[in-house]
């Protein structure tokens, strides 16, 4: 592992996406670069071809200067859990708020069988990043079903509700990855365009996205304690492009 300098190599250089629906959605191809920063200034220097960035707190001036650059911009939105921090979360009513995310305060987890309350406010913070020229959509905490949510929650209940994300970003032009979600991974990759995973070496998980690898579909692996030289040599064979970082997700950078 190297700590990652400034100087993006082979960046994905396809026209970013007109954001409007007209044209397949750009796609990160699988063994890209990638860095993941959801806390501070984001450092748009680093050696990465795609930055996935919080979409609320990442604006349109800091799209266009990845862009500029040669990178491509990937808007994470916490689609299965609320946040109390959040300018719509006046608009989440009581009883689609279900229990805590252990470890995560302010957090909870939404029930995500009702999606005539859901998926109006997802597609409003679509519409955000689609405003902002993001090329693509990271959708956080979509495996409800198997965590202790405090709803009834089962794998079809899930599956609907990704790929119904998934359509919100393709209406949008916009790319969506699969957040984690791993026993579902098979399944819904034909409605996901790359896949994000945390901890896939850690947990012995890798193996679950080669359907993302054999159809030429990046799949972004974050490690939060730092593998092997063995585990990342694995995860390369695999076409995972893995990199370590620290649990806030702020700018530092290693790859695997």
């Amino acid at each position: 592992m190297v700590v990652v300098a400034a100087g993006c190599s082979s960046p994905d250089t396809a026209t970013p996406s007109t954001g409007d629906g007209s044209a397949e959605p750009w796609r990160p191809s699988a063994g890209t670069t990638w860095q993941y920063q959801l806390s501070g200034r984001v450092d748009v220097s680093a050696d990465a071809a795609v930055f996935v960035v919080d979409g609320a707190d990442t604006t349109a001036d800091t799209v266009r200067e990845l862009h500029d650059r040669g990178r491509r911009a990937v808007c994470y939105v916490n689609a299965g859990a609320y946040e109390d921090w959040r300018s719509d979360a006046s608009r989440y009513p009581a009883d689609v708020l279900g229990a805590p995310l252990d470890g995560w305060p302010g957090e909870r987890w939404l029930d995500i069988r009702r999606t005539d309350v859901l998926l109006p406010l997802l597609a409003a913070r679509l519409d955000v990043c689609r405003a902002k020229g993001f090329d693509a959509v990271e959708g956080d905490n979509v495996d409800g079903y198997a965590n202790e949510s405090g709803f009834p929650l089962g794998a079809g209940d899930q599956v609907v509700f990704n790929r119904v994300l998934a359509d919100l970003a393709h209406e949008r032009g916009l790319a969506i990855g699969l957040k984690n979600d791993v026993e579902q991974a098979a399944e819904l990759e034909p409605s996901f365009d790359f896949a994000i995973n945390e901890e896939c070496l850690a947990f012995d998980e890798c193996d679950a996205y080669a359907p993302f690898v054999r159809a030429g579909k990046a799949v972004l692996n974050v490690e939060y304690s730092a593998p092997s030289e063995d585990a990342c040599a694995r995860a390369g064979s695999l076409g995972l492009s893995t990199i370590v970082k620290e649990l806030d997700l702020a700018a530092p950078l290693r790859r695997c």
